[in-house]
């Protein structure tokens, strides 16, 4: 203690507020600190250290309590302010779960909402630490009696500066509600999700749950409500700074990767499956690439990655689920990721080696027909800068969403094994030699046939061919791939400066 903070020096009125601000500190309350690490878990406060640059906190209401006399709660339940992350300047919204279950009230909700709107104003990225039960029931008479626009002023904020959500624990009703409206949405191996929690699961349906049994941390992930998965709390704040870290300026040009490598990913065999993620991997700068919803729509990847220091947005097609056929979950994941990328002015690079879409009465019945609508409507939309590159198969409406002439990108770059057609070229055979194939009449002959004018088909459509019909802008060694890349962007316009106004929103899924 400083010498000017000696009690004796001190005024009787500085003294209590000095005082009930160490109350705040988890040093003032060491058995609640020690049931929550008990629990395996961060206080809210040791979450906002782990998250915000050292010093740089200021908080906004924590000598807010309970509006319902008699009981007490330090901050109310949920500590804010603004900081810096990565030195960016940040709000932040903590609920803590250590003060009534870390339960929304009158007095928080008041709070929060001139958080939203502190952001708002000044285009800062929150940061949302969501950890609770929802409304408060002894508080919810007093809510009655005001106007709660927090969730209405987050949903605000869409494309506006980037959102990230965190679910350490359990996430109900409110919380869950402002979860889902978040740009990156975080959760904690074990944690539960869900719009409405045990009580009201039991009113409505006569059924006793636990929260895990109502919305279980797996199927959120599957589902792709929740975009990645961490181990810990600190692994989850750590998650967050990495990600606000694509969204600024450039950065210093990261190592680059060994290009050699990009000419022998694509198996010899085509009917070989490979991992895109090695390719992106090959061509961003080494250890930039932040993949988002790993678990969700597996036939296209989606990654933020650096290329030069500047920071791009990834979309993959993936030969490792489903041969790489755009289905209704890869859509809806691919269009969302357009969205942000697209909010931001982050370009985009397509990486394509894809059948088509996916095809079948099941695939129908997931509505694939608006959600692949969806994807070709965001890329086609999108004013940022796109780049192409097509790695093997170059198929059908697959192809045409994935980075085709038609959506005019920068620079459309083949490689010697990119295979073009207006379908499956195996397909296009069965339907252009379908009589001859049926005037044969064993089986055999008939599917050799079948492979000899397929084979045919295919030499006609290798890269080097189509190139020739100018299908492509140029049919490249894999090893320039990053090189060139790098090179159409140093041509493309820069980012503009911030901006004023949004540029659009970013639609929740």
């Amino acid at each position: 203690m400083s010498g000017s903070d000696r009690h004796e020096d001190l005024r009787p009125e500085l003294q209590t507020v000095l005082e009930a601000r160490r109350a705040l500190l988890d040093e003032a309350r060491p058995q609640t600190v020690a049931r929550q690490h008990a629990r395996g878990r961060l206080t809210a406060r040791e979450a906002l250290a782990a998250l915000v640059d050292a010093d740089s906190f200021v908080e906004y209401g924590g000598l807010a309590r309970p509006a319902v006399d008699g009981i007490d709660g330090p901050a109310d339940g949920l500590v804010m302010g603004t900081a810096k992350m990565g030195g960016r300047p940040v709000d932040l919204v903590l609920y803590d779960y250590t003060v009534l279950g870390g339960t929304q009230s009158a007095v928080n909700h008041m709070k929060i909402s001139r958080m939203f709107e502190h952001a708002l104003r000044h285009r800062l990225p929150v940061i949302c630490w969501l950890d609770g039960g929802g409304a408060r029931t002894q508080d919810m008479m007093v809510m009655a009696r005001g106007r709660a626009t927090t969730f209405v002023s987050f949903a605000r904020l869409s494309g506006v500066a980037p959102t990230i959500g965190i679910v350490p624990g359990r996430a109900f009703a409110g919380h869950a509600n402002l979860a889902g409206m978040c740009d990156l949405l975080i959760a904690v191996r074990g944690a539960a999700l869900g719009l409405a929690g045990p009580p009201l699961v039991e009113a409505a349906l006569g059924v006793r749950l636990t929260p895990e049994e109502i919305g279980p941390v797996d199927a959120h992930v599957a589902s792709g409500v929740v975009d990645l998965l961490a181990e810990d709390d600190a692994h989850a704040a750590a998650l967050a700074r990495r990600y606000l870290s694509y969204f600024g300026p450039a950065q210093a040009p990261g190592e680059a990767p060994d290009p050699l490598v990009l000419r022998s990913i694509i198996p010899a065999n085509p009917r070989r499956a490979y991992d895109v993620r090695k390719v992106i991997a090959h061509l961003a700068d080494v250890d930039s690439t932040f993949e988002i919803k790993p678990s969700c729509g597996r036939s296209v990847v989606t990654a933020l990655a650096r290329l030069g220091g500047r920071t791009v947005g990834v979309i993959g097609s993936q030969p490792m689920h489903s041969a790489g056929a755009i289905d209704s979950a890869a859509s809806i994941k691919a269009a969302r990721f357009v969205q942000i990328c697209d909010a931001y002015d982050i370009p985009l690079l397509l990486l394509c080696d894809t059948p088509g879409l996916m095809v079948g009465p099941e695939a129908e019945k997931t509505g694939l027909v608006r959600h692949s609508g969806r994807m070709l409507s965001a890329i086609a939309n999108a004013t940022v800068p796109l780049m192409t590159v097509v790695l093997r198969k170059a198929y059908g409406l697959g192809y045409y969403i994935m980075g085709s002439q038609a959506l005019d990108p920068a620079v459309l770059l083949a490689w010697p094994t990119a295979e073009y057609g207006g379908m499956g070229l195996e397909g296009a055979v069965s339907i252009l030699h379908r009589r001859e194939l049926e005037a044969i009449v064993d089986p055999a002959e008939r599917g050799a046939r079948h492979r000899e004018l397929t084979e045919r088909l295919k030499q006609e459509h290798r890269a080097i061919e189509t190139a020739g019909r100018f299908i492509y802008d140029d049919v490249i060694d894999p090893a320039d791939t990053r090189e060139i890349l790098l090179r159409t962007l140093e041509t493309l316009p820069p980012s503009p400066p911030l901006r004023t106004g949004r540029k659009r929103i970013i639609e929740p899924f």
